[in-house]
């Protein structure tokens, strides 16, 4: 396109009056408000309506910004296809009619290397320095426009014999864009950030040239903004960086709403291992199931790749194929894979983890802050409260954060050898009107056991939740009738609980288990005051027979004492080697016994559980290998939930179970009358006065010393929420265990102090 002399005059006219231009550009551009031309998509993205920028283009956008104005690039030989061209240091001038004055610049220190032509770098370079340098140099400036006007046309004269799309335009399209007073922008301003926000990247329309902008119909990008640079590039950053922020929270939102749909789907929140697996490994019919690993609630040192395979019907999800069983817990005792030898020459001392996959309301109190009218007083009627999906999550949160790693880690440290792991049978299997949580606790039950190895300590399985409830207790799911080898459904649910055995016993005789799994427990505390002794020894011989001919040889097999009386189990079950029954020693549940004063306390643990543990383990006098699996130090019944929910305690005489042979209406602590109280007893052990914690540390110890003439003891139970006499962490912590557990302070060989100091009423 060619221009004459009028149009060079009108230009140097305006050149000399910017200010009379900026009036009558204004003019034009509110002239052409509500015109009603279509506006094309790519065009509308300049409001805000089209596709945003992505990070790159923003981090583009910054990268131009900081380095200032770039020079225009040569002319390329030859069109090349849109996809090949470069996006931003090829544009080309196609149409300027007029250039405005420009302010002054910031100096490139890194211009694009350029070279040729009328692209020289130095020329290019002066010709700038002319323009914005000079005070008042406009006369200069003119010079130079009618150089650049020359060295366009000369380009377009170019083009046309190429036969460039751009310059093969009609003239009267070309006089239309005049008309219209559209404002076609440079190669430096595109370059400088100053071009239409929309085409950051691309056309302004699908058909339009990359480097063209014909036919741009809305006004706020197609006139020129003549703001000051600072201004111009502030707007920019301010919009840069609120597309910035607006692109940074939608990103946020669905990162957390993805979190949270995947929490809600998969119950997941330590995903470790899971990035390397594929959620297409996982068969539809297992989506969703206990096999499917993005649906647990931590995968910590779980095996997450898929398997459906099963060993005595129980699936081995989780484990991994290799194991080491040559650790000690610590230099008393071997290694896993080394015999322990005769338990009666080297007792066990371990610890029970209660609670935990097996609940109990003491234990746990925050899992039952319930209004009492509601009634969830154990774990069925916890999970019939809380609904299905609301009771899995809940619990598998509880099963992976009650006990971690960390807890085998500290059970060592102590100088502990043996762990108790209480599950109960829904671990297996659940019947018709179940509420429990079936088979997450499996899981769990088996990731322990290598966590016990892992720390060289053997196991003691104790099944402590039968079918029907063996006890009628808290502790074994149901609290209320026993209905295991009692009542309606008292032989079904024997036989349940056989076939539960016949399940476990197949698993657990795998050769993995050989070394690791020491004690292997029947029914734990089955109520034998409730039920017909006969039966339950009845039982007990089956489920024995059972194990050994499902392959258990090597494990120890236990069977619960059913508060019988040790002397009364002398001669039955006999000829079954590695028959074990074991013990659980408490003063606190008897009301003869909870009113000993101290001292009396620590002489009966001493003397009388030492000679009851003598007579048990003579099979002349007793059943023969006897073990103590649950005892505590705490010498009051006082800790909160302890004799079920709500029932009170014999200490302050509150204990109405209802049984006139079991309830405590009347304050059994040895001062036997009101003042009796269970404050300091239920005290953080930072309060107890140095005379109750020498007591409690004495206590303990004159137990260690009694049952471990017999086959050994577990302390009930590791931890609890606010309980401290009945978590060995927590007396660790208070000085009121042995630091070390083989290493006591009293072995009964002297006299026991009276602890005249110490009030017998707290």
């Amino acid at each position: 396109m060619a221009h004459g002399d009028s149009d060079t005059d009108h230009r140097r006219r305006r050149s000399r009056d910017p200010e009379a231009h900026h009036r009558r550009h204004r003019k034009r551009r509110h002239s052409k408000h509500g015109t009603g031309e279509p506006t094309s998509a790519p065009e509308a993205s300049s409001q805000g309506t089209g596709q945003r920028l992505s990070m790159g283009a923003l981090a583009q956008l910054n990268e131009h910004n900081a380095r200032g104005i770039s020079q225009e690039p040569p002319k390329e030989p030859e069109r090349r296809p849109k996809r090949d061209r470069l996006r931003r240091e090829s544009y080309r001038v196609v149409d300027a009619e007029y250039d405005p004055p420009r302010r002054e610049r910031r100096r490139r220190d890194n211009d694009y290397e350029q070279s040729g032509g009328e692209n020289d770098r130095s020329r290019r370079e002066r010709r700038r320095k002319e323009e914005y340098r000079e005070e008042g140099g406009y006369e200069s400036r003119e010079r130079d426009w009618d150089q650049e006007r020359d060295r366009r046309r000369r380009r377009r004269a170019a083009n046309a014999e190429s036969g460039d799309e751009v310059e093969d335009r009609p003239r009267e399209r070309e006089s239309r864009s005049r008309k219209k007073d559209r404002r076609v922008v440079s190669g430096a301003v595109a370059e400088e950030g100053r071009a239409i926000p929309g085409i950051r990247g691309g056309g302004a329309r699908k058909h339009d040239s990359y480097d063209s902008y014909d036919s741009i119909s809305n006004e706020k990008s197609a006139v020129v903004d003549y703001k000051p640079v600072w201004y111009r590039k502030k707007k920019r950053w301010i919009v840069a960086g609120v597309a910035l922020g607006v692109l940074i929270i939608v990103i946020v939102v669905a990162v957390v709403v993805s979190k949270k749909n995947a929490a809600a789907a998969a119950g997941g929140r330590n995903r470790s291992g899971l990035q390397d697996v594929s959620q297409d490994s996982i068969p539809a019919a297992a989506k969703g199931t206990y096999l499917d690993p993005f649906t647990w609630y931590d995968t910590t040192d779980f095996n997450v790749t898929y398997t459906n395979e099963t060993v005595g019907d129980l699936p081995v999800m989780g484990l991994f194929s290799d194991w080491d069983d040559a650790v000690a817990a610590n230099d008393k005792v071997p290694a896993l894979d080394e015999d322990w030898g005769d338990y009666a020459a080297r007792p066990a001392r371990g610890v029970n983890l209660g609670g935990w996959l097996s609940l109990e309301p003491f234990i746990t109190p925050s899992l039952f802050a319930y209004d009492a009218r509601l009634g969830i007083v154990d774990e069925a009627s916890l999970c019939r409260h809380l609904g299905p999906k609301t009771a899995a999550a809940t619990l598998e949160q509880h099963y992976a954060t009650f006990v971690t790693e960390q807890t085998f880690a500290d059970i060592r440290a102590a100088g502990l050898d043996h762990v108790r792991i209480p599950y109960s049978y829904w671990a297996v299997e659940t019947y018709g009107d179940d509420p429990f949580v079936f088979r997450t606790s499996w899981r769990y039950l088996l990731r322990a056991i290598e966590w016990s190895r892992r720390h060289g300590l053997r196991v003691n399985l104790d099944l402590h939740a039968l079918p029907g409830s063996q006890n009628g207790w808290n502790h074994s799911g149901r609290q209320g009738p026993v209905g295991w080898l009692n009542g309606t459904d008292g032989a079904l649910n024997a036989r349940r609980s056989l076939d539960v055995h016949d399940r476990l016993t197949r698993f657990f005789a795998q050769p993995r288990y050989r070394r690791v799994v020491a004690f292997y427990g029947l029914a734990n505390e089955p109520r034998m005051v409730s039920l017909s002794a006969d039966a339950v020894e009845a039982w007990t011989a089956d489920a024995y027979d059972l194990a050994r001919r499902n392959g258990l040889a090597d494990a120890h097999v236990v069977f619960g004492d059913g508060f019988m009386g040790l002397a009364n189990w002398q001669g039955k079950l006999a000829g079954r080697a590695g028959l074990v029954l074991d013990v659980h020693q408490y003063v606190i549940f008897n009301n003869d016994q909870i009113v000993f004063p101290h001292r009396d306390k620590v002489r009966y643990a001493c003397a009388g559980w030492s000679e009851q543990t003598r007579l048990s383990m003579d099979p002349a006098t007793g059943f023969g290998p006897t073990m103590f699996a649950e005892w505590s130090q705490a010498d009051t019944d006082c800790a909160r939930h302890l004799t079920n929910v709500g029932w009170g305690n014999r200490w302050t005489g509150t204990y109405a179970s209802g049984n006139a042979s079991t309830e405590a209406l009347t304050p059994k602590c040895p001062a036997r009358d009101a003042s009796c109280s269970c404050a300091e007893a239920n005290a953080d052990p930072s309060a107890y006065s140095d005379e109750y914690r020498r007591f409690l540390k004495m206590f303990a110890e004159a137990q260690m010393v009694s049952f471990e003439k017999g086959w050994g003891w577990w302390y009930w139970t590791w931890d609890t929420e606010d309980a401290p006499q009945w978590s060995y962490k927590k007396g660790l912590a208070a000085g009121i265990l042995p630091a070390k557990a083989y290493d006591k302070d009293f072995n009964c060989d002297s006299e026991v102090p009276d602890f005249a100091g110490l009030s017998e009423t707290f």
